[in-house]
């Protein structure tokens, strides 16, 4: 690695370009494209290893007691622990040596500086995006299964987060409701409910893809609880929307759907394949507005450079680099690598419906 044929250009300008792109990334000018983001809070990690404590436990109440009188003995949740070595996450980019020329073509042009700086850090955003997906492609499979997987799309070592979601909170459907006429959402919902009020909170949100939304909006049981709160008489019963279900919801329940369709786009040998990472007809219930942290640590380069290598460090996590090698050929690279992981730790207080498959 030698210092990049653009420092000049690094050095003034790539600082500031990385904070810009994270901000962007982040959603700060635009939607959010990260849950991640939102429902994990950052946790740096000393010993480069992530960890969760899993209670299961149900709040329970005081005893009144007469004054001097000793205090019952209640008894504890169990509580286990999982945890594990902090995986490395990564990707790299390059100028070949056409791509090159055409800038040097540029700069001794005169052109505008914004095109030939567009040219060389064409990539910035690329590489530092690329470990924002991971990680929302791991939160996402891992909030709507359990476990945080990597695709069989990924090149490397896979990664395997099993978040030990509680038996007791994870459902089937009395019915398919693949079968309109006859399946009962609001009655499989309910027993959600049910469950979450016997361990003593409430649900906030659900969330849950467009397989399982579009079958629950074409549901007979669903038209027609949407027709009664809209006081409709009549035998053409209309078809709610998701807004006009969620209106609905939230007067049954205190809680609307928020729908999930997020694609990742994972390349294999230069080939683009598209993967959708929640799992096809889950819907998730959760509590609370967070649902565990973002665990990370420092990736080794961090803490020891290599001299001529420029380095910048987006979303806390992310070690960005520019530098240029001449082995085999001349190249100019963009990188990004970082450790981190999402971790869900309030595991008893989710719950999960499967629209597709009917519990014994």
């Amino acid at each position: 690695m030698e210092k990049s044929l653009y420092f000049q250009y690094v050095q003034k300008f790539f600082p500031k370009l990385v904070l810009r792109l994270q901000e962007k990334i982040n959603g700060k000018e635009e939607e959010p494209t990260y849950l991640h983001t939102g429902l994990l809070k950052p946790d740096y990690s000393v010993d480069g290893r992530w960890s969760s404590v899993i209670g299961n436990y149900t709040r329970i109440s005081a005893d009144v007691v007469a004054m001097d009188s000793s205090l019952p003995l209640k008894k504890r949740g169990t509580i286990s622990r999982a945890d594990g070595d902090l995986p490395k996450l990564g990707m790299e980019l390059y100028l070949n040596e056409k791509q090159m020329s055409d800038i040097d073509a540029l700069i001794a042009q005169n052109a505008d500086e914004q095109i030939i700086l567009g040219k060389i850090f064409n990539d910035t955003g690329t590489v530092i995006a690329g470990v924002q997906e991971t990680l929302e492609e791991l939160f996402l499979r891992g909030l709507s299964t359990g476990v945080a997987l990597t695709a069989s799309e990924n090149v490397g070592t896979g990664v395997r987060l099993d978040y030990g979601y509680l038996p007791e909170n994870q459902f089937g459907v009395s019915v398919l409701w693949a079968t309109p006429a006859t399946a009962t959402p609001i009655d499989d919902i309910k027993r959600v409910v049910e469950r979450a009020d016997e361990v003593g909170v409430a649900i906030n949100t659900v969330y849950a893809d467009d397989k399982a939304i579009n079958l629950f909006l074409a549901t007979d049981q669903v038209k027609m609880q949407y027709a009664f709160s809209l006081g409709f008489q009549g035998s053409n019963i209309p078809a709610p929307n998701l807004d006009q279900a969620n209106s609905m919801l939230f007067a049954n329940f205190g809680f609307t759907i928020q729908k999930i369709n997020r694609t990742v786009i994972k390349q294999v040998d230069g080939v683009s394949i598209p993967i959708k990472p929640w799992e096809p007809g889950r819907l998730v219930f959760t509590v609370d507005a967070q649902l565990g942290s973002l665990v990370y640590t420092n990736v080794a380069e961090r803490n020891h450079q290599v001299d001529g290598v420029a380095y910048q460090v987006a979303n806390q996590h992310t070690l960005v680099s520019k530098y240029r090698v001449n082995r085999p050929s001349l190249r100019e690279y963009t990188a990004s690598q970082a450790r981190a992981i999402p971790v869900i730790t309030n595991v008893d207080r989710i719950f999960t419906l499967d629209a597709l498959t009917v519990q014994a």
